[in-house]
């Protein structure tokens, strides 16, 4: 179990919101990672060179920020213990999987589709946060991981 921080969460929630709302100001776009990687492929395919220079500065924006988060708090990454690594694996095929489903992930439709009151990413923020309480009341209760 991790451990409660309350100033760490609210700083990061603020810079996940304030990085929304400058991409839709800037760009017209909304900051759901799943379709910006997606479309940073896609665009790449097609020679779309601004459409991918914005798509991989935004990506490469969330690498560097936690990179540096690191770097200046001394903090470490805590990998998952006693985790099979087949089910990590199922688990991230699974996450995209849905985020094709749901045409979104949880960034595009929780915070900028919930920020613009759209009722499809209200249903897709419900089904993802049932889904997770779910599987972790199967994983630690049922299957004991």
């Amino acid at each position: 179990m991790s451990e409660f921080t309350p100033v760490a969460g609210l700083m990061g929630g603020a810079l996940i919101g304030t990085s929304a709302v400058a991409l839709l100001a800037f760009t017209g776009r909304l900051a759901g990672i799943s379709n910006i990687a997606h479309g940073l492929i896609t665009s790449l395919r097609q020679g779309q060179i601004m459409e991918s220079a914005w798509r991989f500065a935004f990506l490469l924006g969330l690498v560097a920020a936690t990179w540096a988060y690191f770097q200046i708090t001394g903090a470490t990454v805590n990998p998952r213990e006693h985790y099979p690594p087949g089910l990590l694996l199922l688990g991230g095929l699974l996450v995209g999987y849905g985020t094709s489903m749901g045409n979104g992930c949880t960034s595009g439709h929780g915070v900028c589709g919930l920020g613009r009151m759209s009722v499809r990413s209200l249903a897709a923020t419900l089904t993802f946060m049932a889904t997770g309480a779910l599987t972790v009341f199967v994983l630690r209760h049922l299957v004991h991981i």
